[in-house]
Order: structure tokens, then sequence, then C-alpha cells
């Protein structure tokens, strides 16, 4: 995501599930209700415990005209734990019915949670699938700082967008970062208009009156639900390939297409770019939603497809890109590991114009420790105003520190390891935790064990200290 500051439960008793819908086998109780909330520092009411979501195969009809979403998710998910009871997160919306392993479920709502009774206990390694219809018009959800996620009405159509909790506006589901899946995700709309998504098209078909058209997309990585979107619009799509081979997809509102233009022409470049300073691109696919402008305060790095809000300049594209990388091949393990995707992103922007003869990466980092505007308009900002990897709260995650003192950081390790261990360590954390999650604690390990240098002292200064840390004294690169 784009910096947003510059453009930017218990489980319910048993006497509530006994008051539900659907009949429930009576038998003896093996499991246990699933936690609704996995306590994440910022977001505790956040996903759901008992349980690992492995795919998503979502069908949605969406009419415009309307803002009428009718869906049906089907989750295959393995129990971690006995469940005589699990939770989703959904937010909004009308659920219709829900069964699990094909037999009608209890279910009831509470305020965010779906709890989820199953006709007989789920035991524990048992892979399951629930299936839940439902339907409405989704809403925005408001963040703690103010921004809007969920799902928004654009000037011809909508998106889902979801960092860090939105997605649980357009679908039942697990949505913390930590529960990554494999997603089938269905769109049908009216014809004219065009759907994307995730991964590849690996279809689209019109309907036999010629009035709806179907778009099937297949994403085959692991992907967190705050990455995954849903854009409906009278896109102009452009496909392609990079030098490389990997598949380009790019959908942008006919307004913005000749500014946007300039930026996504060097999209192909980006990637491979990626590819050789942090190893290989690591989706099938690469791409670029562009909104309406002002569809959106911000940007996102919606897994293969950035979502943009209006024409994207080179740097936000270089930006969202490099996301690919780190955040969305390689994803924290809670909301309080942000400066692991904006830290190593803004870093990516100052090293892409090192790379390519501007501002070297020591330059930037030496103009916020002075000020200076002149070299990088963003150094006038409060980047020191708390630890990148303690931010005081959830609407602090997407605040100046996460972003340039994060990338600060990383400078600071290549000052104090040389070069060639310091774009080893980016290649290996990219490549080590290719599809997974990793927070702060696994990368300050993952970086002393790699580099073989004690960077305890740059942990305690820059990474958690208070206070506005000063510029080392001489030896960096």
């Amino acid at each position: 995501m784009e910096h947003r500051a510059l453009s930017r439960l218990a489980v319910p008793a048993a006497a509530a599930l006994l008051a539900l819908t659907t009949a429930c086998t009576a038998g003896t109780v093996q499991g246990r209700p699933g936690a609704s909330g996995l306590r994440d520092p910022y977001f505790p009411k956040a996903g759901n415990g008992g349980y690992q979501i492995e795919h998503y195969g979502l069908d949605l009809d969406y009419d415009p005209a309307d803002g009428q979403l009718d869906g049906t998710a089907v989750i295959t998910a393995r129990a971690e734990q006995g469940l005589s009871s699990f939770n989703l997160d959904l937010a909004g919306l009308d659920v219709e019915g829900v069964t699990v392993q094909g037999r009608g479920a209890r279910f009831n709502r509470t305020g965010r949670e779906l709890t989820v009774r199953p006709a007989t206990d789920l035991k524990k390694g048992e892979v399951f699938r629930a299936e839940v219809d439902y339907h409405g018009k989704p809403k925005p959800i408001t963040d703690a700082d103010g921004s809007h996620e969920g799902w928004i009405t654009t000037a011809d159509g909508a998106v889902g967008v979801g960092e860090p909790i939105g997605s649980m506006a357009w679908f039942p589901g697990n949505h913390h970062p930590s529960d990554k899946a494999t997603y089938d995700i269905t769109l049908t709309v009216p014809k004219g208009y065009e759907a994307v998504s995730n991964g590849e098209l690996r279809s689209r078909t019109d309907s036999a009156d010629g009035r709806r058209t179907e778009f099937v997309w297949h994403s085959p990585e692991p992907m967190a639900s705050y990455l995954a979107t849903a854009a409906i619009g009278k896109f102009k799509v452009t496909t392609g390939r990079t030098p490389s081979g990997v598949a380009l997809c790019e959908a942008v509102d006919p307004a913005e297409a000749a500014a946007s233009a300039p930026a996504l022409a060097r999209l192909p470049e980006i990637v491979e770019w990626g590819s050789r300073r942090f190893g290989p691109y690591p989706f099938g696919t690469a791409g670029a939603i562009v909104l309406p402008a002002e569809s959106l305060s911000y940007a996102l790095e919606t897994q293969t497809k950035p979502v943009f809000s209006g024409a994207p300049d080179e740097k936000l594209v270089l930006h969202e890109t490099a996301h690919q990388w780190f955040g969305d091949s390689v994803s924290p393990k809670s909301w309080k590991d942000m400066w692991l995707n904006e830290g190593f992103a803004t870093y990516a922007e100052w090293l892409w114009s090192e790379d390519h003869g501007g501002t070297t990466a020591q330059q930037h980092f030496d103009a916020f420790l002075t000020g200076d505007t002149a070299v990088d308009k963003d150094a006038g900002s409060d980047w020191a105003a708390f630890p990148p990897a303690d931010p005081p709260g959830a609407k602090d995650i997407s605040e100046a520190p996460v972003y340039y003192r994060g990338a600060m950081v990383l400078q600071r390790i290549r000052q104090e390891v040389g070069d060639e261990k310091f774009f080893a360590l980016l290649r290996g954390w990219a490549a080590d935790h290719r599809y997974g999650n990793a927070s702060t604690a696994d990368f300050t390990a993952y970086a002393e064990r790699t580099t073989g240098h004690d960077l305890k002292k740059i942990w305690d200064v820059w990474l958690y200290g208070e206070g506005r840390p000063g510029q080392p004294s001489a030896g960096h690169p």
C-alpha cells in the first residue's frame, strides 16, 4: 500500500446456538468452539481460531445498477482441534444458509462474526468443506485511520479491497493475514462490464440470453484474504508478457488510460528488475487495475494486480509491485509486522532510483536524517514518531515511520554488513519465506544468522528505539 497519510468476541453461548435455524443431530460433544478472534495486537477480533483455510471458491453475481451482491462461498479448511463450532468473519450481508460436509449447519450472527455449528463435530486434522450462501448490498468499512476499504462503489462499478480487514465486507472467511489460501473467484456481471480478480483468467463466458458475462479467475499461490480483489467496471483490458514470460494483465478505466500509459509501460521492466534484485517473481501473473480517479484514497498491493485510484506514476507502480515479494508472497504474521511490507517496498523505491542513475539509497537515508526535502519530498515527514516495529495503535500501521524508518532500518543493515551480504539477505528472505508468513522476530533472527553480524544495536536503536536515531559516524557505503 502507498503511505495513506500522504494520499490517503466471545463465542456465542450454547443457548444462543440452539435458537438457530437448521436442525442438528444431537450427540456427545467431542470438540470445542473455535476462538472468535486471533488476538492480533491491533485487530484482536480479526481471524478465527481452530482451523486453517486451504481454499476459497467464491461465486459472486453483482449488478452495479442496484449494488446487489449474490454470493456463494465454498471454503475448504483443516480443523486444528476438535470443533463443535467455528467462526467466520462477515460484515453486513444476509446469510441464507450454511452447510458443512454437505449437511445443513446451524448458524448465527453477532456483529461481524458468523458462528457455524456443524451437524456433527469436526475432528482434529479433518479437512472439511463449508458452504455459505449470502446476499445483500455490501458496504465500505471505515479503518481506524479514517480511510475506507471493503466494498467500494466506483463511478461505473465497484471494487473489493481488504487491507487490513475489509475483505469481510464481501465474502465470509478467516480474515487475518496469518491464514493464507488458494482462490478461485467467479464474477458474473451485466454484459458490457469487465470483472477482474487475482491470478489468471480461466474463462470468460456470455450467458445464453447474452445479458450477463461470467469471468472465472484462478489463484494457485497462497494469498492472504486482505490481498483478494474483485473489480467491476468498463475497463480497457490488455494482456502481454514480460521478457522472462510472466503473464501481464492490465485493466484500466478508459478515462485514465492515457495518463496511466507511461508508468504501466515500465511494468515489464519493473518485474524483471525485481526478479534480479529480490529473486524470481513469485506469481504466474502480474498487472494492474486502474480505477476511476478518486475511487480510493490510496493504492493497494492486491496480489498479482495492484489496485490504483486514478493513473499511477512510475514510483507507485514500483512500490506496489515490490509488495508482490514483500507483503504478498512473504506476508506478515500480524499487523504489528507491517513494516516488513512497507519498509521493504519503500526501500525498493530507493533501490530502483539508485539502479537507474537517480538518488541513491544512502542519499535518501541522509535526506531523512537532515530533513532535506529537496532530495526526498517525504523527508519532512514525522518518520521518527514511533518505532516501526511497534506502532502505538491500529490507526498508525500506515503512518510514516512504518514506511520511511522501516526503509532506513534496511539501509542501516546494508551499511553494517556491506552490499554482498545485504542483497543476499533480501533474496534469501524472499526465497526462504516464499508463500508464507513471517514476523519481525523471524526477520531479525534471519538477518543475523545469514549475515553473520550482531545487529542488536540496529534493532535496539532503529527498529524498537524511541526518539530520533542519529547518523552513524563513518564507514557506510
